[in-house]
């Protein structure tokens, strides 16, 4: 059996499956990137539920995977070589898991390079604008009595969504025909954006018809319905 006491991760969040994939997340936009692409990818896997209400993400024993205190973060039990591989940021994690099974990344290095790019434009654009769009307009921003940083973040929301939906006239998903981890780190934003955050109508998202389609295509896929609900909140 894998032994995996050498992580002191381990120790708060015990492995009842040590040999599979470790999972330590929380069902946010980041967080659900990671279950999502394993439940496409059909990985076996155990998700640990990393709360924030109690801190967990910045635990000695989170800290010790992930010293940046973000969710989400893997141990893989089988990592290159056959050794173990702890890593964090979501983007990092989703390249690793396609590269891992060869899928949800084209084969061909000009298409592979294209889809890497739009995975870094949501990791650069897409989720810090769309967060803070929502700390603005649903959490303590929204008592900002000057509104000039929530119209800011108004404003590049939108224009990232024009972008996006000008990408996918006449495509099924980011890539094409091809559903890749672009799409698992993009949707999961534009979900949060018009549902959790409420933001739909501050963004006029209605006139977005391309993006609005796709979403719609996205949350429709099984495994992504699966993934949406991992960890499960206690």
């Amino acid at each position: 059996m894998t032994d995996l006491s050498a992580f002191a991760i381990t120790h708060k969040w015990p492995a009842e499956h040590p040999d599979r994939l470790q999972l330590y997340s929380l069902p946010t936009p980041n967080g659900v990137k990671v279950s999502i692409a394993l439940e496409e990818l059909g990985l076996p896997y155990e998700p640990h539920l990393v709360s924030f209400e109690t801190q967990d993400q910045t635990s000695p024993a989170f800290l010790s995977l992930n010293p940046n205190n973000k969710i989400p973060a893997i141990l893989d039990p089988n990592g290159p070589g056959g050794q173990p591989l702890a890593l964090f940021e979501s983007g990092a994690i989703l390249l690793y898991l396609a590269d891992k099974t060869g899928q949800l990344v084209p084969h061909d290095a000009a298409a592979r390079y294209e889809t890497l790019q739009w995975v870094m434009w949501q990791m650069g654009g897409v989720g810090p604008m769309f967060g803070q769009l929502g700390f603005f307009h649903k959490f303590a921003g929204k008592d900002f009595d000057d509104k000039r940083p929530r119209d800011r973040y108004v404003a590049e929301s939108k224009r990232l969504l024009k972008v996006l939906d000008e990408r996918l006239a006449g495509r099924t998903w980011v890539m094409g025909d091809t559903y890749t981890i672009a799409d698992i780190a993009i949707w999961p934003w534009v979900r949060n954006l018009v549902g959790f955050y409420g933001a739909g109508e501050l963004v006029e998202f209605s006139q977005y018809q391309e993006v609005q389609r796709v979403l719609a295509a996205f949350v429709a896929r099984p495994a992504v319905a699966r993934g949406l609900a991992i960890p499960a909140r206690a």
